[in-house]
C-alpha cells in the first residue's frame, strides 16, 4: 500500500520553498508582500500544485521542472481564497485556525493581496524554460485562464453568491461546483499531464480522475461543513446552513453524499488502472480526498 504523507510532506516542502523565494525577492517591508506571505504560507495543503507534480509523474515527466507552474497554481488558489472571505463575499473571520486577510491587514490591502497574487501567478506561468515546448507553455497558460475565470471559478462562485437561498437542482449543484472547486483541480492534474509529456489517452484519462476527485472533494467539503470538527478545520462549521446555501447534504442527504463521494472516486481510480505504481500518489490523493477531516 502507497503511503501518501510522507509524499505529500515532500511535495508540500518543495512548493513552500519554491513559494518564499519567490516572495523574498521583493522588500520585506512592504505591506502588500507581507499581506502576500501571510496568505500564501498559512498552512494550506497544496493539494493543486501536488496533482499538478503528480501527474507529471504519472506520465513519466519530473516534478522539480514543473515547480514554477505549480507554485502559480497556488498562487491562483490563495487569492481566490482571500477574496471568498471578504465581508462583501462569505465574511468569514478565520482560514486554517488563523485570521483571514482582511482581518489581519484591513480589506483593501487584502484585495490587493488577491489581485497581487493572481497577477504574479500568470507572470511566473509565463516564464520561458528551455525544457517546455513554447506551444506546450502557451496552452497551459490558456487552460489555467479559463479554469480561473469567468468560465470556471470565478463563474462558479458567482452561481454560488446568486444562488444562496434559492434550491438549485441537483445538476445546477453539480455544474456550480465543477466550475467553483473542480476546474482549478482538473486543470491542475491536466497541466502535468501536458507537462510531463502525456499522450493524448494518458491526458484524457487523467481529466477524468480530476474531474471525479474535484467533485468529490467539494462534496466532503459540504459534509465537514456538517460534521467536521472547527478545531481541526481551523474554520467554523454550519455555515453553509446558515447561508442557505445549495449543498449536496442539504439536496441528497449526508448518507447519500458520502456514498457519492464513494462513487465519484472510484470512478476517479478506475480512471488510472491504465497506469503503472508512478501513478500511485494520484491513487493516494484520491482516497484522501474523502477520508480527510479538513
Amino acid at each position: 500500500m502507497f503511503d501518501l504523507n510522507p509524499y505529500l510532506a515532500q511535495k508540500q516542502a518543495l512548493i513552500n520553498g519554491f513559494l518564499l523565494n519567490a516572495l523574498q525577492s521583493e522588500p520585506a517591508d512592504s505591506r502588500i508582500v507581507q499581506a502576500m506571505t501571510y496568505s500564501l504560507m498559512a498552512g494550506g495543503k497544496r493539494l493543486r500544485p501536488v496533482l499538478c507534480l503528480a501527474a507529471s509523474e504519472a506520465v513519466g515527466g519530473s516534478a522539480e521542472s514543473l515547480l514554477g507552474v505549480a507554485a502559480a497554481i497556488e498562487m491562483i488558489h490563495t487569492y481566490s481564497l482571500i477574496h471568498d472571505d471578504l465581508p462583501a463575499m462569505d465574511d468569514d473571520r478565520l482560514r486554517r485556525g488563523k485570521p483571514t486577510c482582511h482581518v489581519q491587514f484591513d480589506e483593501a490591502t487584502a484585495i490587493l493581496a488577491g489581485d497581487a497574487l493572481v497577477t504574479l501567478a500568470f507572470q511566473m506561468l509565463s516564464i520561458v524554460t528551455g525544457q517546455t515546448p513554447p506551444q506546450r507553455q502557451l496552452e497551459v497558460i490558456r487552460i489555467v485562464s479559463q479554469a480561473a475565470g469567468y468560465q470556471g471559478m470565478i463563474g462558479g462562485q458567482m452561481m454560488d453568491m446568486e444562488s444562496e437561498g434559492k434550491p438549485l437542482t441537483l445538476e445546477e449543484l453539480k455544474r456550480l461546483q465543477a466550475m467553483k472547486t473542480g476546474a482549478l483541480i482538473e486543470a491542475s492534474t491536466r497541466t502535468g499531464a501536458i507537462l510531463g509529456g502525456g499522450t493524448p489517452d494518458q491526458i484524457q484519462r487523467l481529466e477524468v480522475y480530476a474531474r471525479n476527485i474535484g467533485l468529490a472533494f467539494q462534496v466532503r467539503d459540504d459534509i465537514l461543513n456538517i460534521e467536521g470538527d472547527p478545531e481541526i478545520m481551523g474554520k467554523a462549521t454550519g455555515t453553509d446552513g446558515d447561508r442557505k446555501k445549495s449543498t449536496f447534504p442539504s439536496r441528497i442527504g449526508l448518507n447519500e453524499s458520502k456514498t457519492y463521494a464513494e462513487n465519484l472516486v472510484h470512478d476517479a481510480l478506475h480512471a488510472l488502472e491504465v497506469f503503472d505504481n508512478k501513478a500511485d500518489p494520484l491513487r493516494g490523493i484520491a482516497h484522501y480526498i474523502i477520508d480527510r477531516k479538513k
